[in-house]
């Protein structure tokens, strides 16, 4: 690793260690609580937070796994609490490579798997900066402040486990939802564009008319019909100028 590549991955390292580490800490310190009151041992929650990598997506496969469901239907929901992340990593893999890039597929593959609310917001807005305009620096940044990001969540899914007494039922659900207020503020903070403001208006419309009739199909119907509402309006005005 070339000097200008250390000093990316170790930029990503020291912005994640501020607000998105402390934020989701304390959302995977409610699930460590949560998975200890499951029966989890400390071996499978942090199994569960590598390879799922997602506390909704956690949250899930605890709640299937409590109710006695069907394997099969434990990873069916599972899969469809992460398909938000598909349009996440369609986003931000090109811009993390272009079409003569010589670093393997497999790299990005993996890379992939590292895509949170939280890395692709942050990385998302940092990649338009000065000093990531390099592809091989946006990379390494990427990888240094998704690295961290999993390390304080494991590191805080542990410690909430062991401290399962200390925390009363309602603050583990509180904390757990730490991590979602953040990326929803978040994106209210970088929707500067007209597209990004309309899907969120389009979004959380949509989400609150759907949850007083379905609250269980709220969160996949704003994204449906509020991402598709919000793309004929931009297309709309896209023709009108």
């Amino acid at each position: 690793m070339i000097p200008q590549h250390r000093r990316a991955f170790g930029i990503g390292a020291r912005e994640a260690l501020g607000v998105p580490a402390a934020v989701l800490g304390a959302g995977f310190l409610g699930y460590g609580s949560l998975a200890a009151d499951a029966g989890y041992s400390i071996w499978m929650t942090l199994a569960a937070t590598f390879a799922i990598w997602a506390l909704p997506g956690q949250l899930v496969l605890m709640e299937m796994q409590a109710g006695d469901a069907a394997v099969a239907a434990t990873v069916l929901a599972v899969s469809l609490s992460a398909a938000r992340f598909f349009p996440m990593t369609l986003t931000l893999m090109p811009v993390m490579r272009d079409g003569g890039s010589k670093r393997p597929i497999w790299q990005f593959l993996l890379a992939a798997q590292l895509v949170s609310m939280t890395t692709w917001a942050v990385a998302m807005r940092r990649f338009n900066d000065p000093d990531l305009k390099d592809l091989e620096s946006r990379w390494h940044y990427f990888l240094g402040f998704s690295a961290v990001c999993i390390g304080s969540a494991a590191l805080f899914a542990m410690i909430g486990q062991l401290l399962l007494v200390a925390l009363p039922p309602l603050a583990r659900y509180g904390l757990a939802l730490l991590t979602p207020l953040y990326f929803f503020v978040t994106l209210v903070g970088e929707a500067q564009s007209r597209s990004a403001f309309t899907a969120l208006v389009c979004g959380a419309a949509t989400a609150l008319a759907l949850h007083t009739v379905a609250p269980g199909w709220s969160l996949l119907g704003a994204g449906f019909i509020g991402g598709t509402a919000a793309f004929l309006l931009q297309r709309k005005h896209a023709r009108r100028v």
